[in-house]
């Protein structure tokens, strides 16, 4: 009996240390290749400068909203150069974050250019790795060498985090890192304070799962409350410094948001998008819609009738079944998946289905058929929101000069567009499934007095 137990033991060992392998292999293409790749980009931290130069125009006591003004303050700047495109300076300069980011962003605006991004760069590689490691070793505890495969690969596959700096990497980052925290109930104040500068810095990305804890009840419940009050103490001191420089600021967001949004704008989901394409894609259900009818009304309406319900169902289970570590982990998989649908998002949100690595390596770790279904469906999630696959496809379609119009541009689009937004909408829908099913026996249990 010593002597098997010796060998499981030796045999998981051995497991965790090949996990390791991948995970450290990722991480090493992640940061290798991202920084290689900045370094030879045509427009290398292009989203930095999209905080940065808002913030530096605020310190200066200007208004970040005011289009002008930040343009201002952008060309004053060594970072200018007067080869930048008409859309780089509208990107720059038409501000559409909320004020509680200035909190995070306005120290890195004191510093000088150089110092500043290489601070944030620092930043987003490091937060991005110390998460994916805190993952790993969730999933590890089930299936090591899975999770160390597909977290190798989501971080192999995350260059274009490094290359633009798009504020989503440290927002992602500090919410895993705040599930984390959470969920195993270790430094439970670094994870509210984690948890909270994620909703201040991008509430669209951690917001549905920050709700997981509100529906959840008993502890959760108090974790998530003391989240919002540590979300609020951190974005009052930016919200006072914008009302004082622009007291019409909610007025001029909104004019911002409607530029950018706007048929042909960046953020518009349609196919006359400026922005829409390419390794900063958008994964909203709207694309999709947008795909047969070119209407926000009706792209809109149709992308709530399709998440509405399964919102709902999930937020239901959530409210009404005890939580436990198994369960919590399907939750959060399944609103990982589901929050990147409903609103604005690109690619960069998604690495946030790093979240869905133990619900997966648990699922494999029981075996059957759904364990392998859990594979496929997570391995089609995180191929199909990466960034080298995108880049060789679309390689691949420039090399092939295929037309942009007629039957064979419809085809090209859709081929561009499709997929993203209908493996996020398949991998929630499997997740909700098996969430609700096992909270379906939780309850069956408890209601026959078998032990849960």
């Amino acid at each position: 009996m010593h002597r098997l137990w010796r060998r499981e033991q030796v045999k998981m060992t051995k497991a965790r240390r090949d996990g390791l392998y991948f995970f450290l292999l990722g991480g090493l293409m992640f940061v290798l290749l991202g920084v290689a790749m900045e370094k030879n980009s045509d427009v290398p931290m292009q989203d930095f400068r999209v905080v940065y130069y808002p913030a530096r125009c605020l310190i200066q006591h200007c208004d970040p909203y005011n289009e002008s003004e930040v343009l201002r303050v952008y060309r004053a700047e060594e970072v200018y150069r007067s080869s930048d495109t008409a859309n780089m300076l509208q990107y720059v300069s038409r501000y559409i974050y909320l004020p509680s980011l200035f909190s995070f962003t306005v120290p890195f605006a004191m510093l000088p250019w150089q110092p500043a991004y290489m601070l944030w760069m620092a930043l987003t590689m490091g937060s991005l790795i110390l998460a994916s490691f805190l993952i790993w070793s969730v999933g590890a505890d089930h299936s090591p060498v899975v999770s160390g495969i597909l977290i190798g690969f989501l971080l192999a596959n995350s260059e274009v985090l490094i290359i633009l700096c798009n504020s989503a990497g440290i927002a992602v980052s500090l919410c895993v890192v705040g599930v984390w925290c959470f969920l195993r109930e270790r430094f439970v104040p670094v994870g509210i304070l984690c948890f909270a500068m994620s909703l201040a810095i991008k509430p669209q990305d951690a917001g549905l799962v920050w709700l997981y804890f509100l529906l959840a009840g008993g502890v959760f419940r108090k974790r998530a409350l003391q989240t919002v009050l540590a979300t609020v103490a951190l974005s009052l001191p930016g919200l006072l410094l914008v009302w004082h420089a622009s007291p019409h600021w909610i007025q001029e967001w909104h004019a911002n948001l409607s530029k950018f949004s706007a048929h042909g704008g960046l953020t518009d989901p349609g196919p006359a998008s400026a922005n829409g394409y390419g390794l900063s894609m958008l994964t909203n259900l709207q694309t999709i819609f947008s795909f047969f009818r070119d209407d926000s009304r009706f792209y809109n309406f149709a992308t709530y009738i399709v998440c509405a319900p399964l919102l709902l169902v999930w937020a239901f289970v959530a409210l009404r079944s005890r939580p436990s570590p198994t369960r919590a982990w399907l939750a959060v998989a399944a609103i990982t998946a589901l929050s990147a649908l409903p609103v604005y998002h690109r690619l960069n949100d998604a690495k946030l289905l790093l979240l869905t690595v133990p619900a997966c390596a648990l699922l494999w770790s029981e075996g059957g058929l759904v364990r392998w279904l859990a594979l496929v469906v997570n391995s089609a999630g995180f191929v199909l929101t990466g960034d080298i696959p995108w880049t060789i496809a679309l390689g691949l379609i420039r090399n092939l000069h295929l037309s942009t119009v007629g039957f064979s541009g419809q085809v090209l689009r859709a081929a561009l567009v499709l997929p993203t937004p209908l493996i996020l909408l398949v991998m929630g829908i499997f997740y909700l499934w098996v969430y609700v099913s096992r909270s379906s026996v939780s309850a069956a249990a408890v209601e026959s007095g078998s032990p849960v």
